[in-house]
This record gives C-alpha cells, sequence and structure tokens, in this order.
C-alpha cells in the first residue's frame, strides 16, 4: 500500500478573535508563534506551536475561508490526489498550487472530518513548488 500521509504538520481550530486566541496560547499556554500573517484581505493564518512540538496549531476564523483541519504531510500531492480519488475518497477539488504556498487539496474522511493534504519539502535536495516552511 502506499503511504499518502507522511506527517501531521498542524491542526486548525476556530476561534472567533484571533488575538485573544492567541494572547491565550501563548500567555497563558507558553506555546510560541510560528506564524501570523495575512494571506489575503480578510484570511490572516495565526499559528503557534509548543515548545519542542514540530506539530504547529493554527487558529482561524471561519471568515477568513481558510479550512479547518488537520493539516497532513504527503510527498507527491498530485500522486496523493489520484490515490485518494481512485480509493473513493470525498476529493474536494484539484491540486491547489498557490505561489505563496505548497501545492495541496481537501478532502473528507469516512467520518466527514476535513483533512488538509500538503506537499512536504523534498528531502532530497529537490526543490518543492512553494516554501518548506508554509503550512497552510
Amino acid at each position: 500500500m502506499t503511504k499518502i500521509a507522511t506527517s501531521i504538520m498542524s491542526v486548525s481550530l476556530q476561534v472567533a478573535d484571533q488575538d485573544r486566541a492567541l494572547r491565550f496560547f501563548v500567555d497563558v499556554l507558553g506555546c510560541e508563534v510560528r506564524a501570523d500573517v495575512e494571506l489575503w484581505p480578510g484570511a490572516r493564518w495565526v499559528e503557534v506551536v509548543p515548545p519542542g512540538s514540530e506539530v504547529g496549531i493554527a487558529l482561524l476564523t471561519a471568515a477568513s475561508g481558510l479550512p479547518i483541519g488537520v493539516r497532513l504531510g504527503t510527498s507527491d500531492a498530485d500522486a496523493a490526489h489520484a490515490s485518494l480519488t481512485a480509493a473513493g475518497a470525498q476529493v474536494h477539488e484539484d491540486v491547489l498550487r498557490l505561489d505563496f504556498a505548497p501545492p495541496m487539496f481537501t478532502f473528507n474522511d469516512p467520518d466527514n472530518n476535513l483533512l488538509i493534504l500538503i506537499e512536504e519539502e523534498k528531502q532530497d535536495g529537490q526543490e518543492n513548488r512553494g516554501p518548506a516552511d508554509s503550512n497552510l
């Protein structure tokens, strides 16, 4: 069987107020800010990470339009998309390609949980088609 998911990159939580959530995760829980950027008007990506963890927590609003779910890494987004489609998974769209992020797409598991599959940086020195540190 082909390995599609190779890592958990981040999980996202829906929050009503990103600044309030950010203060709680940093000041109360002791997380570190990994990213706080506006991707496009109204779409702010706020990601924190507990010290020593590689898995981030994205704090997103529903109004941002950004998918709220578990972000998994894969070595090849196109191959993963083809495999999941062939297996009858509920894949939402073709592989999305943005100038500021690696190739990715969304799909649902059998219990209707949203998953986002993101192509990870190539480990053999090859260039990826997007920044390696982007966990969108």
